[in-house]
């Protein structure tokens, strides 16, 4: 048994804590104001503006921020800006809008609802699992990083401990590879500039090797992590795709000890995984 499997986790993710001090959300602007002193009114307002966020259906702009939690624009514009800067809210680059970011995620692991999207993933995870045995993820682009918001267990005693929250580098692992590949030149650009820091032997970094390397999996909608990430770990990852069947909404990853994911099993891994996932991909989008 390799011994090092169990402390991959620890060494190469990062989590995020938060406190439980000032729970109280203020719903009503007047109780902001007359707030205990031994609280801080602009974290209770801030908080109430991730909460105006997670109940709108599309994302907001900055004066309808204002209007809901009844303060100026440039409070509530302030406020948008320090959430987005701590990676807690991000901007529709269609409508300039505001909506959550899928970091918030990492405040309520466990508390994942049930609904019909969330269910359809889930079923394709179970059916992965089911047929190889190996654990299977499912995880979201958000912003430098893949963060993990599904998965099913597979029945190895031997497997990798990843859980719902854990945030993976784009340059050196399969899931975070084949989700930066379908986006833009410039959010290539903005991971290359981040540094690309050797991770295992085999990770990339230099600049132009990972940009030929992104260009060959968007080709074929699938990514390899082949000691990358971790000298002793393999994983192949593949690309969920949205209702125009161009840009992914998410991706399946597996990934396992090189000792049992060998090139042909990441061959077989891989063909089951695409399997699966083009299936979801018409389900989510109401073509199956």
């Amino acid at each position: 048994m390799n011994t090092n499997i169990a402390i991959v986790r620890h060494q190469s993710y990062k989590y995020c804590l938060v406190s439980d001090g000032e729970r109280h959300l203020g719903r009503d602007p007047a109780a902001i104001r007359t707030v205990d002193p031994n609280k801080s009114a602009t974290a209770l307002r801030a908080l109430r503006v991730v909460e105006v966020l997670a109940e709108a259906r599309t994302p907001l702009s900055a004066a309808q921020v204002a209007g809901i939690i009844e303060t100026e624009r440039s409070t509530a514009y302030r406020m948008l800006m320090t959430l987005m800067e701590a990676g807690y809210v991000v901007r529709d680059p269609r409508t300039r809008g505001y909506r959550l970011g899928y970091k918030i995620l990492t405040l309520s692991r466990g508390l994942l609802s049930d609904d019909e999207r969330s269910e359809l993933i889930q079923e394709c995870l179970r059916e992965i699992s089911a047929q190889t045995g190996e654990a299977a993820h499912y995880s979201v682009l958000d912003r430098d990083c893949a963060i993990l918001v599904q998965r099913a267990k597979g029945t190895q005693l031997v497997a990798i401990d990843f859980h719902i929250g854990d945030r993976a580098t784009l340059h050196c692992t399969s899931i975070g590879k084949v989700l930066l590949a379908y986006e833009d030149a410039a959010a290539v650009e903005d991971t290359i500039r981040r540094g690309l820091p050797k991770r295992a032997h085999n990770t990339i970094t230099d600049p132009e090797r990972f940009r030929v390397e992104l260009r060959k999996v968007r080709a074929q909608g699938y990514a390899y992590d082949d000691f990358e990430f971790a000298d002793d770990m393999r994983c192949v990852a593949v690309a969920v795709f949205d209702e125009q069947g161009k840009r992914p909404i998410g991706g399946i990853s597996l990934s396992g000890p090189s000792t049992r994911f060998t090139p042909a099993k990441l061959r077989d891994l891989r063909d089951c995984a695409m399997q699966a996932a083009s299936r979801l991909s018409l389900k989510l989008s109401g073509r199956a």
